[in-house]
């Protein structure tokens, strides 16, 4: 099973991005399942249902999330919504119930479960444990499905690669969001398990991680809290992760990193 997964997206510089990639990266790829993290994809805060229409009329086939969950007044009524948002959000957040964080999808006939979880490191709120909280929806679904893929949206690249080494062996893949931008260490580890720290960002080239770039600035040398604007360049950078899974082990065979810049995207 080939598996593209896209990082944080930001805004409509994301949304027209992908609209323009995805048909060339299937012809490319040949890939069978799209997934993209959506943390960022309604202007820059959270999720909408119109933003996740969008992104879903394109190809996207799964979503998932993290810290900016529930930035939306429509964030709920999304999570609620199994039948029509191929939606995760982090399965170990106190707030949400556990199942709310991962679904088994069937694709081409075979089965693939992703497992959205956040970390704990840096962040200012407080999640419940990501260890335990994989170890109990692999353990509960064991025998289900053999390919399982996890979107951490953690700050540390330390506890990234803790999670993967982890769940080396008994999970297909591990790819780190949320830091928005793509790293340098994706590999398939020892026992199997795909693992990047960071699959990127897709979202406006000329920005600070898809903020405008003169608001950071001066934000970092005044100390005075700013709004988030989002960048209006519609130049926008392209990172993704191109995975190719066993089905019938859930062994990773292969992770490759995607990263190009598309000029004018609306």
């Amino acid at each position: 099973m080939k598996i593209l997964f896209f990082g944080d997206m930001v805004g409509k510089a994301a949304r027209m991005a992908i609209k323009r990639a995805l048909p060339a990266y299937k012809k490319k790829y040949g890939y069978d399942v799209a997934i993209a993290n959506c943390d960022n994809v309604a202007h820059g805060k959270g999720v909408t249902k119109n933003t996740l229409r969008e992104i879903a009329s394109f190809g996207i086939d799964i979503m998932t999330c993290g810290d900016h969950v529930w930035d939306t007044s429509e964030s709920g009524e999304i999570i609620k919504s199994k039948k029509e948002f191929n939606f995760l959000c982090p399965a170990n957040y106190p707030r949400f119930e556990l199942d709310k964080g991962f679904r088994i999808f069937e694709v081409n006939g075979a089965k693939i479960m992703v497992i959205n979880l956040i970390g704990r490191v840096f962040f200012q709120r407080y999640p419940d444990c990501p260890f335990r909280a994989a170890d109990r929806i692999i353990n509960e679904n064991k025998g289900k499905v053999k390919v399982i893929v996890i979107d951490f949206h953690a700050e540390a690249t330390s506890e990234k690669r803790a999670l993967a080494q982890y769940l080396d062996s008994r999970v297909s893949a591990v790819c780190g969001t949320h830091t928005h931008v793509q790293t340098a260490d994706n590999e398939v580890q020892k026992g199997g398990t795909a693992f990047i720290s960071d699959v990127g960002m897709v979202g406006p080239k000329d920005s600070i991680i898809g903020c405008k770039k003169e608001v950071v600035i001066e934000q970092m040398i005044s100390q005075i809290p700013f709004k988030y604007e989002i960048s209006d360049d519609n130049s926008a950078i392209v990172n993704a992760v191109l995975m190719d899974i066993d089905e019938e082990t859930g062994k990773a065979k292969s992770i490759e990193r995607i990263s190009e810049v598309l000029s004018d995207v609306f």
